[in-house]
């Protein structure tokens, strides 16, 4: 079992950097040059939703540690604004603008054309299920006490 578990935790990583250059490969192909990959994903994760910047990170919508650089890049470029809470001074608030939205309603449709070819291939929807179920139960383990001691 031990060959098994570390290969799914280098497959994990290695999925996530390949994801990370599909995104890269779609911005470029819209010659969008003023986000990266990984903040591609951010505005994608996000939706619509009026969210903190800590809740993008405990909610599982982005992946770093450099979250508030990117939520400020991103303002800066015009994908996001931010404030501060009415209820937290401390927390900020951030929301997609237009130009976001935009970009993000770009990358579903990227990822509309990916499930659509996935029809073609033979990863089924059962397999797909059998993985989210399977990964969730390896989130779970991770995150018991004991697990990281």
């Amino acid at each position: 079992m031990s060959d098994h578990y570390l290969e799914v935790i280098s497959l994990i990583e290695r999925l996530h950097r390949q994801f990370l250059e599909v995104i890269k490969l779609e911005l470029d192909s819209m010659r969008v040059h003023d986000v990266n990959n990984a903040q591609a994903m951010l505005l994608f994760n996000m939706g619509d939703a009026d969210i903190s910047i800590g809740e993008l990170t405990s909610r599982g919508y982005y992946l770093g540690s450099n979250v508030s650089y990117n939520v400020k890049k991103l303002a800066e470029s015009g994908y996001l604004t931010y404030e501060l809470s009415e209820h937290n001074r401390r927390s900020m608030r951030v929301q997609l603008t237009r130009k976001g939205s935009a970009l993000r309603n770009r990358l579903s449709g990227m990822v509309s054309r990916q499930i659509e070819m996935l029809g073609q291939s033979q990863i089924t929807d059962t397999d797909l299920e059998t993985i989210v179920t399977t990964l969730h139960r390896l989130e779970r383990f991770w995150m018991r006490p004991g697990v990281s001691a």
